[in-house]
């Protein structure tokens, strides 16, 4: 997975940090179809995801209302539910206005 390319600023940030409960079935198969469901809504800017002991993954959107679609989308509901049944042991959901960015890419 890629840095995303967000457009330029101001956009809204989804910070979904988890611990996951070790030995889960179906967990990687529902995250590749949570990314491919949420490329497809409107309002989605970009993901990047990371996973160790613990997973960060930050979405990108252009609104509010394009996240709070997001969030009740029917699959990705089941997936919230399925997450809270048998596949986090914890997680925290942060919503963030960006208001600057800035980076470096070697050439």
């Amino acid at each position: 997975m890629s840095i995303a390319n967000t457009p330029p600023t101001p956009y809204y940030a989804v910070i979904f940090t988890s611990k996951k409960i070790a030995g889960v079935d179906g967990y990687d198969d529902m995250a590749t179809l949570m990314v491919a469901l949420a490329q497809q809504q409107a309002g989605f800017l970009g993901v990047e995801s990371a996973r160790d002991t613990l997973g960060i993954t930050v979405s990108y959107w252009d609104s509010l209302a394009a996240i709070a679609a997001w969030k009740q989308q029917c699959t990705h509901l089941v997936a919230q539910q399925r997450g809270r049944d048998a596949w986090y042991a914890a997680y925290q959901v942060r919503i963030c206005k960006v208001e600057r960015e800035y980076g470096f890419e070697q050439p």
